[in-house]
């Protein structure tokens, strides 16, 4: 058995959810298909793959097996891109994942401005409030605001951003500024979240300072809460780099900053035990280096210029 042709094989069954549409897919007959994944089972001596008479699901061993499968088969393409000389300059698909308005903001400008100067690579860009798993989802790199758990990633930190509490100028002026988080529960609050109901907002480098909020409008769309907040309608919490082109125009002001909690941190991540090509280092030395000058993400950058 040609065992690396097999693992080819297995993760084409995979990916196309069947040994029909793998077999189209590598030009070979269904019967081969079925005989290479069988003889990959009888090799490792367990069921990859549950067979029915309507589909093809992957068991747990089988889940667990595609990750390493398609690390191993990355790897060789790499090898080979780099033994061919492809590694030498930037060249191909390049495809990032950041939250949504950290990439409209911030990511999308940086990769435009990237493109520009290497138009051997084209972009990819997908933004989502959610965590998304770089080599199940073919990523090349993504953008990760919080701490990051144990991986096999490589991460290079870019800056810092802060949950803070802002309002307008205009609604500071007519409702008055709150001087400490208790003072909260006499203001009109908008909430960036899809949960409902009555929350909790924590305050301090311990956050043992919980303060009960009940609030007037609860909105899923942290940009549609900027704009709320701009205009005046209410007090809410954000992330600092949601707000800064606000505070930044004067159209927002910052409160209650002495009880502001730790900074998260914000990371660029990329997928580890492969060999990283032109395009990602590439784009990872620049996209740093853009942010790190950046005041709103780096606000170290901000103290060393005041």
């Amino acid at each position: 058995m040609d065992r690396l042709h097999a693992m080819q094989v297995f993760a084409a069954v995979a990916r196309g959810g069947g040994f029909a549409a793998a077999a189209r897919q590598l030009g070979m007959s269904p019967p081969a298909v079925t005989r290479a994944v069988a003889a990959l089972e009888e090799h490792i001596g367990t069921r990859l793959l549950s067979r029915t008479t309507r589909n093809v699901a992957l068991t747990e061993a089988g889940h667990r097996y595609l990750v390493d499968v398609e690390r191993i088969l990355q790897e060789m393409e790499d090898a080979e891109a780099a033994a061919q000389g492809q590694h030498a300059s930037p060249r191909g698909l390049l495809t990032i994942t950041a939250p949504v308005m950290f990439g409209r903001l911030y990511i999308a400008p940086i990769l435009l401005d990237f493109l520009d100067q290497h138009p051997d690579v084209t972009g990819r860009l997908l933004l989502l409030d959610r965590v998304t798993n770089l080599l199940e989802e073919g990523m090349d790199l993504a953008l990760r605001i919080g701490h990051l758990g144990d991986s096999s990633m490589a991460a290079i930190r870019v800056g810092s951003v802060r949950s803070v509490v802002c309002a307008s100028p205009d609604y500071l002026r007519r409702h008055g500024v709150p001087q400490h988080p208790a003072d909260l529960a006499g203001h009109r609050l908008i909430v960036a979240t899809s949960s409902l109901g009555s929350q909790e907002w924590r305050f301090g480098d311990d956050d043992r300072l919980a303060v009960r909020i009940h609030p007037s409008l609860t909105c899923n769309s942290n940009a549609a809460v900027v704009q709320a907040v701009e205009q005046g309608w209410g007090v809410s919490r954000l992330l600092s780099y949601q707000v800064g082109p606000s505070v930044t125009a004067g159209r927002i002001r910052l409160v209650l900053e002495s009880f502001e909690r730790k900074p998260l941190p914000v990371h660029l991540v990329h997928l580890e035990g492969r060999r990283a090509s032109a395009k990602v280092r590439a784009f990872i030395d620049y996209a740093a280096a853009r942010l790190r000058e950046d005041p709103v993400v780096n606000p170290r950058t901000a103290a060393a210029t005041a």
